[in-house]
Order: C-alpha cells, then sequence, then structure tokens
C-alpha cells in the first residue's frame, strides 16, 4: 500500500471508527454473548445520527523523535457520502475522501485528485473498509478485526480492533475508541511505532448534509 493510501486508511478508521458503532446493531452473529452484550451496551450510550460534524485535534508521535506533531481542524462524517477532513492548523489543508476518489481541496477551492478506484485498486479496498465501518456492517468488521468491547463507569465505553486482515495488519497494529455519547478519542497504534491520538470535540449530529457541506464531497 503507498503512502498517501496509508495514510488515508489511517485517517479513515479514525473518523469511519468515530460514526460507526453508534449505528451497530444490538446483537451480531460474530461476537460472542459477552461480548455481544458489551456492543449491546455501547450501542445504547451511542447516539445515531446519519451526519456527524465538529472538531478535533491529532496528535503524532513518530518514533525516534521526540516532539509531537500538532494539527487543528474540522471533520464531517457522513454515512453513505464519506469523510471530509479540513486542518486549519498549522496549515490548512482539506482531505476529502468518497466512495471512489481520495482528493484534496485547495484554500482557493480547487481540488488535486490524489487516488481514484479506476487508477488504484488500493483505494476501493480503503473505501470499502470506510464504508463497512460507516455501515456498522459488524459481520464485515469481524471478518478484518478482532473486537474487544467494554463499558466504563455509568456512562462510558472503550472499543479496541486489532487488525485480522493481512493488509490492514501491515501497517496498523491497534485502534482504541473510547467515549460517552460520542466518540470523543481514538488513538493508533501503527506497526512501525508511529502513535496518532485524535481527540474529538464540539460535535454535532444531523440527519442530513446541508447544500454547502454537500458540495464538498464533489
Amino acid at each position: 500500500m503507498s503512502r498517501l493510501l496509508r495514510a488515508a486508511a489511517l485517517a479513515a478508521l479514525a473518523l469511519a471508527g468515530s460514526a460507526s458503532f453508534a449505528a451497530a446493531p444490538a446483537t451480531s452473529a460474530a461476537a460472542s454473548a459477552p461480548a455481544g452484550d458489551s456492543l449491546k451496551l455501547i450501542h445504547e450510550r451511542l447516539r445515531t445520527a446519519p451526519v456527524l460534524k465538529g472538531e478535533f485535534e491529532q496528535t503524532k508521535t513518530l518514533k525516534g523523535f521526540r516532539n509531537a506533531l500538532v494539527s487543528k481542524g474540522e471533520f464531517v462524517v457522513a454515512r453513505g457520502q464519506g469523510v471530509w477532513w479540513r486542518t486549519r492548523e498549522p496549515f490548512e489543508t482539506t482531505l476529502v475522501v468518497t466512495r471512489t476518489r481520495l482528493f484534496s481541496r485547495n484554500p482557493d477551492g480547487s481540488t488535486a485528485n490524489l487516488m481514484d478506484a479506476q487508477a488504484e485498486p488500493g483505494v476501493r479496498q480503503v473505501n470499502e473498509l470506510i464504508f463497512s465501518l460507516l455501515a456498522a456492517d459488524i459481520d464485515v468488521l469481524a471478518d478484518r478485526f478482532a473486537v474487544a468491547a467494554q463499558p466504563v463507569g455509568a456512562a462510558g465505553w472503550s472499543l479496541v480492533l486489532t487488525p485480522r486482515d493481512p493488509g490492514i495488519a501491515k501497517f496498523l497494529a491497534r485502534a482504541t475508541l473510547a467515549g460517552e455519547r460520542d466518540v470523543q478519542s481514538v488513538r493508533l497504534e501503527e506497526t512501525r511505532g508511529d502513535t496518532t491520538l485524535i481527540r474529538f470535540s464540539h460535535q454535532v449530529p444531523a440527519t442530513a448534509l446541508t447544500p454547502d457541506e454537500a458540495a464538498r464531497f464533489q
């Protein structure tokens, strides 16, 4: 998998994972009874929304480097549409992932098509992963990840995804999600030793994209 696709996959796991289990079914044939009970409880604690938007702070720690890289911005996750991820600090950049393409949007509004499914088969693999998460398809997730769910206190929870899929396992060792009514943090541990911690805030659910938001995916 190319460096760009690898980065996109990690971003997709962070964002799509943030929305996925809010819509998870109460039970799954792929889960054991104890795991199914925990997933059911997490489902009850999370709120469900077709669209979720908010702000993020991302801290990336590179193996062998003392100082972490910190970026801040805003995001929109829309099930069936894709992921819009805009970094405001330390510099402005926007990444958009849809079913068929991965592209960046420049501050002046112009776009650059980074990858598309026809030119790069790996894009389709990344997108399939995104949308299986967004659709909360537990059967698909259980094929690709070992899922460990744990309630925390009266309202919290944590969810650990360990890749079963060899392609994902090449770059991702583990993904840990935690939160209450909304996902509050996602920690991605890469096989090469890098770690990314994303904290979400000011999250607002919606039933649909606004016309302006829908245009961001085009």
